[in-house]
This record gives C-alpha cells, structure tokens and sequence, in this order.
C-alpha cells in the first residue's frame, strides 16, 4: 500500500454545513474503503489547511479516483502528497549517486 498525505479545505459549501462534516468523513472513510485503501488518521487543523488526513491506497490511480470523487461532492478540495516511509527514503537515498 502507498501512503498518502492529504490537505483539505472546507468549500464554501462545506462550511455552510459544517455540522454535517462528521457525517461526510464517516462516508469518505468508507468510500476509500471500498476502493482498497484507508485512512490511517484524521485531524482537523488550523492554519494554512482545515484538514489533514493520513491514508493508505493500493496505488496512485485509485487514490486519484478517490480525491476526484469528493471533488464532485464540492465540500472540500485537496491537495495530496504521496509519502514515502523511511525505509523507502533510505533506499532512494542510498541509491542518489
């Protein structure tokens, strides 16, 4: 599994509804269930992002399919990392001539 770091920002739609974001994260938790992947962890935040999310995905194009999905939604947008652990950055590391 690839792990991903996700930034979100609540739309102006999603912060109208606010009080249903509990319910809407319930449904993107499941849904990138359903995908093979899941989230690893959650936080709301303050700054820059009103979210930041830790998830795990079989490979890029599903994680994609998944942030395009709650794109349609239009309660948030998200900007993804894809992260590697540190072994993987040992590896790339050690590999760097």
């Amino acid at each position: 599994m690839t792990t991903y770091i996700m930034l979100a920002n609540w739309t102006d739609q999603g912060a109208r509804n606010v009080k249903d974001s509990p319910t809407r994260l319930d449904a993107a938790k499941k849904l990138i269930g359903s995908m093979g992947g899941e989230f690893k962890s959650f936080f709301m935040t303050m700054g820059e992002y009103d979210m930041v999310i830790v998830c795990e995905a079989p490979d890029d194009a599903v994680l994609a399919r998944f942030c395009l999905q709650l794109a349609m939604l239009g309660n948030v947008r998200t900007k993804t990392l894809k992260a590697f652990p540190e072994a993987a950055y040992r590896e790339i590391v050690r590999s760097v001539s």
